[in-house]
């Protein structure tokens, strides 16, 4: 008599997702209960018997018709969903999911009959691009700013600067203010989560603040005391706290300047260990045009990206973006680990189901990205070669051969094969696209500059002096 065979029938549903209705013959529900059995008889201890000597029937009486059915229907389930995957060549992206549920299938579920189970998976979905050659994108254009390169200097001149106290004047902006404050809501009288300290060094600037904090300090002597009335602003990052009115009793304990050096070949020896301020300043303009350069091309290539992503046509299942968010936080705890931070007692499960949804819509980006790329890479025929990801390989041999660790190479390949491949990507559209470039009436100042200070010039902490060992070292 010919085996029985599982009938399996497939039915797509939304958001890629779907449907297998499996048909699981008799024959195969009564072997998976037989087997079930024998193998908890092999380790079940019971009074009286021998280990692997149970009676069918005393070892049912001791556990349970249900619990043993429980036991096999688990096993039923993944041996016939492994099965139909086979049968419909199908790979699904997540864990099946059991419609009608265990309990109601358990309560019908007799090894005497065949057995109907609907199981239903996320996919891999149908990618589409409606246009893949002549997008068409408009970026300003932007000019590099030769002031960047001053407000660099002086940054680094800040970074340099002698700190000395202030006795004989008003505070004023520029200052370093060291200030005992507390802060509370007007409506409730409440304390501010993080509205008090006791001694704080703040750097007089407009915008450190909240409005009107710094701006309430300017004009203050050393010991004066007042009070601010303040609103925090609508965007502030603490919800809570975001259009409130507040007040603040401010204690200006002392008082400080910088004492900046001159700009010199002196100076540029010692911030950026060069021979002469010619050659420092030569050295910072080629880096912030580098940034800038750069930054230029992100824009150009981002512009890109979200073009080619909007020509996207495809029901992206939740399970590629739960997987996205997941790796998001994954990746978060292991920066976090580096720091040297206890990631067990830092990841609360609050944390974790906070960060779910904070990233989520980025993760939701990154996945329509992602297949975008995916979509042209199949469409326009572009591929990389196993050449390629050799030639490429051949820039990690050293730091390999040199790890304590163990690296899996297949992950580095492919980690190799998708960033070559997104490099050629975005070569191809920029190649294939329209950039249309739109004047604008003033440059923006370089957002880099305090970023290629840091790498011009060495780190050091800001020295602190007082006026008289000050004079000392110039005499």
């Amino acid at each position: 008599m010919a085996k029985e065979a599982l009938i399996v029938k497939t039915t797509p549903l939304p958001q890629s997702r779907i449907s297998f209705e499996l048909e699981i013959p008799s024959e195969t529900c009564k072997t998976c209960v037989n087997e079930t059995i024998n193998a908890i008889s092999r380790s079940a201890k019971i009074p009286g018997f021998r280990l692997g000597k149970i009676p069918k029937q005393v070892l049912i009486q001791r556990i349970g018709i249900m619990q043993l059915h429980a036991s096999a229907l688990e096993k039923i389930i993944d041996k016939s969903w492994q099965e139909a995957l086979k049968i419909k060549s199908i790979e699904p992206l997540s864990e099946p999911e059991l419609v009608d549920g265990f309990e109601s299938l358990l309560e019908k579920f007799s090894p005497e009959k065949s057995l109907k189970v609907t199981l239903q998976t996320d996919v891999a979905p149908e990618l589409k691009l409606k246009k893949s050659k002549g997008l068409s994108i408009e970026i300003s254009k932007n000019k590099f700013d030769p002031k960047s390169v001053d407000e660099a200097l002086e940054k680094s001149r800040s970074q340099f600067a002698n700190i000395i106290p202030v006795t004989n004047r008003a505070a004023k902006l520029g200052d370093i203010a060291v200030v005992s404050f507390k802060g509370k809501y007007k409506d409730s009288g409440k304390e501010i989560d993080g509205g008090t300290s006791e001694s704080m060094d703040l750097e007089l600037e407009k915008n450190k603040m909240i409005p009107g904090f710094v701006e309430g300090i300017v004009k203050m002597k050393i010991g004066d005391t007042k009070t601010l009335n303040l609103k925090f602003p609508e965007d502030y990052s603490h919800e809570d706290s975001r259009g409130k009115e507040a007040i603040f009793e401010i204690n200006l304990k002392d008082l400080k300047e910088k004492e900046l050096p001159e700009l010199n070949d002196d100076f540029a020896k010692q911030s950026g260990n060069k021979e002469s301020l010619k050659e420092l300043k030569k050295d910072i303009e080629k880096q912030l045009k580098e940034n800038f350069e750069k930054t230029q091309k992100d824009i150009k290539i981002e512009a890109l990206l979200e073009a080619l992503t909007n020509e996207l046509v495809a029901e992206i299942p939740k399970s590629m973006i739960d997987i996205e968010v997941r790796n998001n936080i994954e990746q978060t705890a292991q920066r976090f680990a580096q720091q040297g931070l206890d990631v067990k007692s830092t990841f609360t499960p609050e944390l974790v189901k906070s960060l779910s949804e904070s990233t989520r819509p980025q993760a939701e980006k990154n996945v329509q990205r992602n297949l975008a790329l995916k979509a042209l890479a199949e469409k326009e025929n572009i591929t990389i070669e196993k050449d390629e990801i050799d030639l490429k390989m051949k820039n990690y041999e050293d730091a390999i051969s040199q790890s304590s660790k163990q690296i899996d190479i297949k992950k580095l390949t492919e980690v190799i094969r998708d960033d070559l491949l997104k490099e050629k990507l975005i070569i191809w559209l920029e190649e294939n696209s329209q950039v249309k470039e739109k004047n604008i009436k003033a440059t923006k100042k370089s957002t880099k500059a305090s970023k290629t200070v840091k790498q011009a010039t060495k780190t050091t902490k800001t020295r602190k002096t007082t006026k008289n060992q000050n004079k000392k070292e110039k005499n």
